[in-house]
C-alpha cells in the first residue's frame, strides 16, 4: 500500500491490544452472546469505519471491542465453562461447516447456563438483521473532498441510434 510523505504511522502503544486467543469453534459457539453484549461497542466501531474511511481513527473503538470480548468470553468461560466447552467441540466435531443444528441439545444447555448465571438470553432467529437507529456521542465527521463531476447529460429523443446487433436494445420484446 502506498503511502503519502505526511503519513503519520500509529504508534506501537496504539496498536499493541491484548488478543481474543481462542478456537474457531469457541469463537461460534459464543458467537451469539458476544453479538449481543458487546453489540453498542461493535456499532460504534461499525459506524466510525464507514464515517472516517480511515482506520488511524477508529483504533479506541477498536479497542473496546476487544476489550468487550475478552471480558465477555472470561466471564462465560468461569460462569458456563463445561456447558460452552461441550457445545463448542460438537460444532466442531459434528460436521466439516461447524453448523449449529447438529449441536441443538448442547446449545440448549448453553442457553440455560448463560441465562440462569450471566443473564444473557440468546438472540431470536433474525435479531441482528434487524434495522435499528444507533445513537453516537461521536461528532459528525468533517465532509471531506469530493471531485464534483457535472451530471451526465442525457441522450435526445431523436439522436441517431444504430440497430442492435444482436437482438433488441429493451428488455421489453
Amino acid at each position: 500500500m502506498p503511502f503519502t510523505d505526511g503519513y503519520q504511522f500509529p504508534s506501537d502503544s496504539e496498536l499493541n491490544v491484548e488478543e481474543v486467543n481462542i478456537s474457531t469453534p469457541a469463537l461460534r459457539a459464543g458467537a451469539y452472546y458476544f453479538g449481543k453484549v458487546c453489540e453498542e461497542p461493535s456499532k460504534e466501531f461499525m459506524l466510525c469505519r464507514s464515517e472516517e474511511r480511515d482506520p488511524r481513527k477508529c483504533l479506541a473503538e477498536g479497542r473496546e471491542v476487544t476489550k468487550c470480548a475478552l471480558d465477555f468470553f472470561r466471564k462465560a468461560k468461569k460462569a458456563c465453562r463445561k456447558q460452552f466447552d461441550d457445545y463448542a467441540t460438537c460444532l466442531e466435531w459434528s460436521s466439516s461447516e461447524m453448523d449449529y443444528y447438529h449441536c441443538r441439545k448442547t446449545q440448549a444447555a448453553l442457553d440455560s447456563c448463560m441465562l440462569d448465571k450471566l443473564g444473557i438470553e440468546r438472540p431470536h432467529l433474525g435479531y441482528f438483521a434487524m434495522p435499528r437507529i444507533h445513537h453516537t456521542e461521536r461528532p459528525r465527521p468533517e465532509k471531506g473532498y469530493r471531485d464534483d463531476y457535472p451530471q451526465t447529460p442525457k441522450v435526445e429523443d431523436d439522436f441517431p441510434r444504430r440497430p442492435a446487433r444482436f437482438g433488441t436494445r429493451s428488455l421489453a420484446t
